[in-house]
């Protein structure tokens, strides 16, 4: 429900909390648009959920791994899994690729993750950019700081430009059309233009 009339302290404190994507060093970065939930001109749901496309590639992706993958050593999780990488950071992940045994013991619980996934791909971002210089360096500063606690590899998928980055520690990181194979671990090749295409 969109907000009606001037808010009170401790409603627009809710509210920011309700708002609020990613925590970044005891920071909050809200969801894009979040200043317009605010003044009351749109509704929280309005503002986080997904583009048709950037839900669609997730949906072909996971579908993608879930075959191919090896579910007896691996888990994979999706649909903006927050992972808590230190006190007071946490980030969203749209799909996490996780070695099975060490992600087991906190999946029935109503927390964040605490563990690092081998995968996290990112398609696309729901983050309100304004505290940034440019959406590259929030990019930048995500992947940089999914790598330092300990991500093995980032990969991003851009639905605008079609494009995608695959970082991965001590590695130069590199840009690619949808057109290339993207390795996502192991030997295991995704064509973002086929895997549109098939499905």
């Amino acid at each position: 429900m969109a907000v009606k009339g001037k808010l009170s302290p401790k409603e627009r404190r809710a509210l920011l909390k309700i708002l609020t994507y990613e925590k970044v060093r005891g920071k909050p970065i809200y969801y894009r648009n979040y200043r317009e939930v605010l003044r009351g001109q749109l509704e929280p749901e309005a503002i986080m959920g997904s583009s048709g496309i950037q839900a669609f590639l997730i949906k072909v992706l996971v579908e993608f791994l879930l075959s191919i993958l090896d579910r007896e050593r691996y888990e994979i999780l999706f649909n903006e899994l927050g992972f808590l990488y230190k006190k007071g950071s946490w980030r969203n992940l749209d799909i996490a690729i996780f070695e099975k045994e060490k992600v087991k013991p906190y999946l029935l619980e109503d927390k964040l993750i605490p563990v690092a996934p081998k995968i996290a791909i990112e398609v696309d971002t729901k983050a309100d950019l304004s505290r940034y210089r440019s959406f590259e360096e929030y990019v930048h500063e995500k992947t940089q700081d999914l790598l330092d606690a300990g991500v093995e590899k980032v990969i991003w998928i851009f639905t605008r430009t079609k494009r995608v980055m695959e970082a991965e520690k001590g590695k130069d990181w590199i840009i690619h059309g949808w057109d290339k194979d993207v390795e996502i671990m192991g030997g295991i090749r995704v064509n973002i233009s086929e895997l549109l295409r098939e499905a």
